[in-house]
């Protein structure tokens, strides 16, 4: 038996999320600034003789166990794990079915926001390819994961967060109408990142949700060619080239105006976006001097970010605490995307 271990970062969205969904990307091109945090989705790979597919979840409890004589029933419940596996054996192996346990688990609950359905994905990508010595790159490992992800499994979402999983660090990335994706890796100083970790809190919610509803809401808004709901993505795209700027120049409270703005676009996107809780936290976080704040993904819940300035920053904690709605988190930038080893 051999073993291999992978873990892919989650990440943080800076800017233009929403403008890498379909068809708005499709249709207009998308821009997106987004950077890893030392929040990891893992991945154990396990090889073995004994005639059995294992599917075990960690974090959620879960554990299955197929016969390799038949193929994994797309009744499941770990369907991002059946998703890689069989595309896996499909493209690698020529379809013959291989007895591998698969266990994993995140740092961050599923719905937090955080992408950490696309990174599990590229976890246990990067984890075949060193398990199965594929050499696969970045951009290999982001779009093998998208078509996982969304063609074969029809989940809804967009494109940012594999590329973010697979790349790491600060990246600006621009998603053009003919579908390719151009990932911009950003040079960030570093007494810039110290000053932008300084400012950083990340609450969560305690509220997972599924950003299907919402992403749903966002591209029939586009389809429909809602007047309201285009201007604000169109300005929500230009707001990542801003945000762009104002981090290479080491503006970090030029970044939480932007923010600021940003937030106020996103809520036009979809009623649900927003509710009384996120704008509880919201008001709180600026009554005691936060430049800004947002919900990280989709929104309706999971984490949300905001940016004050760190002599503010204890009381700006105290006071989200205060409202007893979730908690702190403490994290850092990384700059690696996926990696992967073996064990033994």
């Amino acid at each position: 038996m051999s073993i291999y271990r992978a873990r892919a970062p989650l990440r943080l969205g800076l800017a233009g999320g929403g403008t890498d969904v379909s068809p708005y990307c499709d249709q207009f091109g998308g821009a997106v600034l987004n950077a890893t945090i030392s929040l990891f989705a893992h991945t154990t790979l396990e090889t073995s003789k004994d005639n059995c597919i294992r599917f075990i979840a960690q974090d959620l409890g879960v554990v299955e166990e197929f016969p390799l004589d038949a193929p994994v029933p797309e009744t499941n419940k770990l369907e991002l794990h059946r998703g890689v596996y069989n595309r896996m054996i499909r493209d690698y192996r020529g379809g013959k079915r291989e007895p591998i346990t698969l266990v994993t688990h995140c740092d961050a609950p599923a719905g937090s926001g955080l992408g950490s359905s696309s990174t599990m994905v590229v976890s246990m990508l990067r984890a075949f390819d060193e398990a199965w010595g594929l050499a696969l790159g970045e951009y290999d490992l982001a779009q093998l994961a998208y078509a996982i992800e969304r063609v074969d499994i029809g989940l809804h979402g967009g494109r940012q967060d594999q590329y973010a999983a697979a790349f790491g660090g600060f990246n600006f990335m621009e998603f053009q109408e003919t579908g390719q994706v151009l990932v911009n890796p950003l040079r960030v100083r570093h007494d810039v990142i110290s000053e932008l970790e300084s400012s950083l809190i990340l609450f969560f919610t305690g509220k997972s949700r599924s950003s299907a509803a919402i992403i749903e809401e966002e591209s029939r808004n586009v389809r429909e060619k809602n007047e309201d709901a285009m201007d604000a993505m169109h300005r929500t795209k230009q707001e990542a080239f801003h945000m762009k700027a104002a981090l290479l120049r080491g503006q970090v409270q030029g970044m939480g105006e932007i923010m600021k703005e940003a937030w106020a676009q996103k809520k036009r996107l979809a009623r649900s976006i927003s509710n009384s809780m996120i704008d509880g936290l919201y008001d709180a976080a600026l009554s005691e001097g936060a430049y800004c704040g947002k919900v990280s993904g989709a929104g309706g819940g999971g984490f949300m970010m905001f940016l004050a300035d760190p002599s503010r920053r204890l009381r700006v904690e105290e006071a989200l605490s205060a409202t007893e709605a979730g908690r702190i988190m403490s994290c850092n930038f990384t700059p690696e995307g996926a990696q992967a080893w073996r064990a033994r």
